[in-house]
């Protein structure tokens, strides 16, 4: 394990959890105030330096589907844990997927009646992640078929949306499995929506560099060994490599404008790009590129980076936040932003749900 010279003190898994969840749920809310508005609409709305905060958003955050399937793969991955925990095998992979049919049921979409009926847990109580925020067309039509995707048998088998990766960081965050374990759960995962191999490979990759995260890496050793991972893939897609390479030496360069981001790793609406632009906004605005040392000044920049774009900002937001909160724990969650966050309570339960399950 490797830490940064005059790091903040090692956070506990409970803090990683929390501040993984919370960040995520952030970054989405703040970018999904500008998720269909180009560069020129968001310097319209908000003057030069484009969305910074949430004091500027009239009406409220509100974050969208990522974080909604977020939770929902945390529950799904806590359902499989709980059975772990009481001496029963059972199928992660259905356990998520009866899960997001759940999600599915949420968004007023029904599947068809060869799908199983899941049995209602404690996250579907919430009103809020009933709210249809913009979800993706992929997710919607892939649980809808009541199919169980697989990479062998894949619904959407050309999709390739970044609506994988972005649901995905709660595999990282499962403690004490192999990194091969955490990859082979999120592509299997991803498989169950979308089909194109970056689209699992990407939600795979994400994840694994969660793990590295919370098992001790710095982010520049994580973004190093995951990159070496994807390049090893055997039947590895060649434009997630690309992607992260482009990332990793853009954030070298420091901090460039939303144009030049946009043309250097693309708009996040493919799932590469998402992971692309999420990384390098956490890179290149980290303290030893910045001289900031502050994690809630480090969480600031980067989600600001992250989300002022023409593209999928809150996409790129939210794993921007995970990131950083799988890094650095709930220390790099701005106090003033967690006020203005849509429904903490939720978020915060079912962290503490995976938390239980985790440390039983």
């Amino acid at each position: 394990m490797s830490i940064d010279p005059g790091a903040p003190a090692v956070p506990s898994l409970e803090s990683r959890i929390h501040g993984c969840l919370l960040g995520g749920a952030l970054g989405d809310s703040l970018g999904y105030a500008v998720e269909f508005d180009s560069i020129t609409e968001i310097r319209r709305r908000f003057g030069p330096e484009g969305l910074t905060d949430f004091s500027a958003v009239d009406g409220g955050s509100h974050f969208s589907d990522d974080t909604q399937m977020t939770l929902y793969t945390v529950d799904g991955l806590v359902e499989a844990l709980e059975w772990a925990n009481s001496g029963v095998g059972a199928d992660a992979n259905a356990c998520l997927w009866l899960a997001y049919l759940r999600w599915l049921a949420s968004q007023g979409e029904a599947a068809p009646s060869s799908a199983p009926v899941p049995q209602p847990r404690w996250i579907d109580t919430q009103e809020v992640l009933r709210h249809r925020r913009a979800p993706g067309a992929a997710c919607i039509s892939g649980l809808a078929t009541g199919e169980m995707g697989t990479s062998f048998r894949p619904v959407n088998p050309d999709s390739k949306g970044c609506g994988t990766v972005m649901r995905s960081a709660p595999f990282g965050l499962i403690p004490h499995i192999t990194p091969d374990a955490v990859y082979k759960l999120s592509a299997d995962a991803a498989a169950l929506t979308h089909g194109h191999p970056s689209a699992r490979q990407s939600a795979g990759a994400f994840s694994l560099l969660i793990n590295r995260l919370v098992s001790g890496d710095t982010l520049q050793a994580a973004a190093a060994a995951v990159l070496d991972d994807v390049r090893a893939l055997a039947d590895g897609a060649p434009e997630l490599p690309l992607r992260l390479e482009a990332a990793v030496r853009l954030a070298e360069t420091g901090i460039v404008g939303p144009e030049e981001l946009v043309q250097q790793l693309g708009e996040g609406w493919v799932a590469e790009e998402a992971f692309a632009v999420g990384l390098y906004a956490v890179l290149a605005t980290a303290p030893d590129s910045t001289g900031s040392g502050a994690p809630e000044d480090h969480f600031r920049a980067a989600v600001g980076l992250a989300v002022n774009h023409s593209g999928d900002s809150d996409s790129t937001g939210s794993i921007a936040g995970n990131i950083l909160g799988a890094y650095y724990g709930e220390a790099c969650l701005p106090a003033a932003w967690l006020e203005q966050l849509e429904a903490p309570h939720v978020i915060r339960g079912m962290a503490d749900m995976l938390v239980g399950v985790t440390t039983a």
